[in-house]
């Protein structure tokens, strides 16, 4: 299924940045459900921090068809593994699509969004796009404030557009040094279970879906992200 918006402009790129992680980029190009890539590590909890109208950011009209300060309608939330942040969330959508097209966003409390996402034919998702974002971006603020102690100078992010019934909504995910250091810690456990590991070779391991520690939530076919088919076929076989 084809989708007329797209996400990217001259600082989200589909490819991620060479100076990325392995680990990076293995989460900033997952297709489907990044909830159910956080189940894949422990409890997953939504906590709503803001809901709205409210102005898209400068970078975010055009992605979505619409005039500069133009309303839309306004949702960020933090998703936590365990009660650790993770990540943190914020979606937009035209106000007009918010009370029609996408009027169950309004409804959704605390549920994740993913359930409307994943559960419908009809939605079709952008390429996925990432940058790193620092203080100058309202990013960064709405997600430094979910940092234990003092947060890095620059916080990893990814965004895409979905359209349904031509009406677009955008999510963008930044995530947190949490998400990066348990990461780490599991690259550090497959080391000790297989010494002949080098790091490098230990996050490779991890990010491929070792069945020890995680597997890829499926994504559906419909919502998988053109930036990553690899992920969208191992993701199918991990169920």
């Amino acid at each position: 299924m084809s989708i007329r918006f797209d996400a990217a402009d001259a600082h989200w790129r589909v490819a991620p940045l060479p100076g990325f992680s392995a680990a990076q980029k293995d989460w900033l190009t997952r297709g489907g459900s990044l909830t159910a890539h956080l189940r894949a590590l422990g409890a997953v909890a939504v906590r709503v921090t803001r809901e709205g109208v409210a102005l898209p950011w400068a970078d975010e009209h055009a992605a979505l068809g619409l005039r500069m300060r133009s309303p839309v309608w306004l949702r960020e939330v933090v998703l936590s593994v365990d009660a650790v942040p993770f990540v943190a969330a914020h979606s937009v959508a035209p106000l007009a699509a918010s009370v029609g097209v996408w009027q169950a966003t309004r409804r959704l409390r605390t549920r994740p969004l993913a359930e409307l996402l994943y559960s419908d034919s009809g939605v079709a998702r952008s390429a996925l796009v990432s940058r790193r974002v620092t203080a100058r971006h309202p990013l960064y603020r709405l997600a430094a404030r979910e940092v234990d102690g003092t947060p890095p100078h620059a916080l990893v992010a990814r965004r895409s557009v979905f359209e349904r019934h031509g009406a677009p909504l955008m999510v963008t995910e930044c995530f947190l040094p949490a998400l990066w250091a348990h990461v780490a810690a599991l690259s550090k456990r497959e080391r000790e279970v297989r010494p002949d590991l080098n790091a490098t070779d230990a996050a490779d391991v991890i990010n491929a879906g070792h069945p020890r520690w995680r597997e890829h939530g499926r994504p559906l076919e419909h919502t998988a992200s053109r930036a990553h088919p690899a992920t969208r076929a191992a993701g199918e076989r991990s169920r």
